[in-house]
């Protein structure tokens, strides 16, 4: 069975998303580990609660960033985990970090990218006028929220709709794209060619 680590800053509700998926078989892997660069991250207690292993590595306990992220590799690696999954952690991942694991990294983003990148996607969309949002679980290269996009969901952008609104309808997509991409990247279902990721078999 292929390991996840999970990266977050935050609540956690796609970590929980992952745990809650993981226990109804839904998703066939284990989760080695949850990172976090917030030591008051509620996620740390959704980790504990389905005792899951956590290790916190603090941005500001670092001299800087390159020790930080220095950290997060011998972090990440002591997982030993086949995937890393970003699950709302908010800081970018540096180039070295990125070219450690190659193809192994992925991220959720809401919104339907290449449109609307970095934060407040939600905001941008609505400021834009779209009539249509949605998430983007991609793999991560060393550019901000631009790899190979795996898969997407569309949410209609409502008349009435605030960020906050609008965000609660892309997170109840997020939850199910997220774990669905997971387990097709662990049954090997995921080739990159270019900019483009084949799925390949059925599941």
């Amino acid at each position: 069975m292929k390991s996840v680590t999970v990266l977050a800053s935050g609540r956690g509700s796609n970590f929980q998303a992952i745990i809650d998926a993981v226990s109804t078989g839904e998703l066939r892997v284990e989760c080695a580990g949850l990172i976090t660069d917030n030591p008051e991250a509620y996620a740390i207690e959704r980790a504990r609660a389905a005792r899951i292993p956590v290790s916190i590595v603090d941005y500001h306990r670092y001299p800087g960033k390159g020790e930080y992220e220095k950290a997060l590799r011998e972090a990440m690696e002591a997982t030993a985990a086949d995937l890393y999954v970003l699950a709302g952690y908010m800081r970018i991942l540096g180039t070295g970090i990125v070219r450690h694991f190659p193809g192994r990294i992925i991220n959720i983003h809401p919104a339907l990218l290449p449109s609307f990148p970095g934060l407040h996607a939600q905001s941008q969309a609505i400021g834009y006028g779209a009539k249509v949002a949605g998430c983007t679980v991609h793999f991560v290269n060393e550019e901000m929220d631009a790899g190979p996009i795996i898969v997407q969901e569309c949410v209609r952008v409502l008349e009435d709709d605030t960020e906050e609104t609008l965000a609660e309808r892309i997170l109840e997509r997020e939850h199910k794209c997220l774990p669905r991409a997971i387990q097709m990247f662990c049954d090997g279902r995921l080739r990159i060619e270019g900019r483009r990721v084949r799925i390949t078999g059925s599941g």
